[in-house]
């Protein structure tokens, strides 16, 4: 991301178990996906992860998306006007075969080693 996540930002996190066998492709569709989102209004940028634990279930592929939006005003407009968009989308490439999941968390501040 090209700017500092700062307390009270807001993390709105994606997590996806898919078909492995359509992993390939989920990937590509989440990427144009993420790319969209991240130029909407209030959104800083976007981190994709492959989760490796927990190990998903047998024949599936595991990634979270973790979007840092400005604040919950940003992420209710999302929500309210934007959302829905996008669930279509998933389920109409990928219907039952991707399982997904989100949280909202509300960042406090990060730690790092002393110097």
């Amino acid at each position: 991301m090209s700017q500092a996540t700062i307390p009270g930002q807001i993390v709105y996190e994606v997590n996806v178990e898919v078909d492995v066998a359509l992993a390939q492709a989920y990937r590509g569709w989440m990427d144009t996906y993420v790319r969209e989102m991240v130029s909407l209004p209030g959104f800083l940028g976007a981190h994709i992860h492959n989760v490796l634990v927990p190990a998903p279930p047998a024949g599936m592929h595991a990634m979270c998306v973790q979007f840092v939006l400005r604040d919950t005003a940003s992420l209710d407009l999302y929500l309210r006007e934007h959302a829905m968009r996008f669930r279509v989308s998933s389920h109409q490439h990928f219907g039952d075969r991707a399982r997904i999941t989100r949280r909202v968390m509300r960042y406090t501040n990060s730690l790092t080693p002393d110097p």
